[in-house]
């Protein structure tokens, strides 16, 4: 995922391995802005937010990790194999309590769950530095979305929610444009869409 466009230089294309950062960047992107959408106010949390949770942002971003093992990318692989075990996680945590599997879990201990994964992609933005801006800053802008999300559930305050919620619309969409520069620029082998490389 993360090594194709790291230096800027567009590479002919592996017949015999595709890029599965596309996929993964997508399954992420798209379930984080329509989660944020509701973050930011505009709607309830729905069956249609949770079934992205479970079958795009999770099980696409899990199989995405997989793919990125092959190609001995261990960046790729532990970002998306973690992120998409984030979104069946917080899918459970909805859930549960709704079937009755479980007790509902604090605000406050929420928010330690939500600061572990702020933490979590703060190492991971790191790791980006060698990388491509558009891939920095979509961890860049993850990592506050994490730890704006904590401090909401910390203080109970809306308008942190509020905000949280538009930043983290910000931080998908960035995720959808560095997916589709992968795949627009691969395809055309050359950058069609820009992505900032050092």
């Amino acid at each position: 995922m993360f090594n194709h466009l790291e230096t800027g230089v567009v590479k002919m294309r592996d017949e015999t391995l595709a890029n599965p950062g596309p996929l993964g960047l997508m399954g992420f992107g798209m379930t984080t802005v329509l989660l944020n959408i509701h973050n930011a106010g505009f709607f309830e949390i729905s069956a249609m937010i949770l079934a992205m949770g479970l079958f795009y942002g999770g099980l696409a971003q899990i199989i995405a990790g997989i793919l990125e093992f092959r190609k001995g990318n261990t960046f790729g692989v532990t970002a998306f194999i973690s992120y998409g075990h984030f979104w069946l996680t917080l899918v459970a945590l909805i859930l549960l309590p709704k079937l009755g599997w479980a007790d509902p879990t604090p605000a406050k201990f929420m928010a330690c769950y939500l600061f572990m994964w702020g933490m979590f992609t703060l190492f991971m933005f790191f790791g980006t530095l060698k990388s491509n801006r558009g891939l920095q800053f979509v961890f860049a802008s993850l990592t506050v979305l994490f730890f704006l999300l904590a401090v909401k559930d910390w203080t109970g305050s809306h308008l942190i929610g509020v905000i949280a919620g538009f930043e983290g619309i910000i931080c998908g969409l960035s995720a959808i444009y560095l997916a589709m520069a992968e795949v627009l620029n691969e395809q055309y082998s050359k950058a069609i869409l820009p992505v900032g490389s050092l």
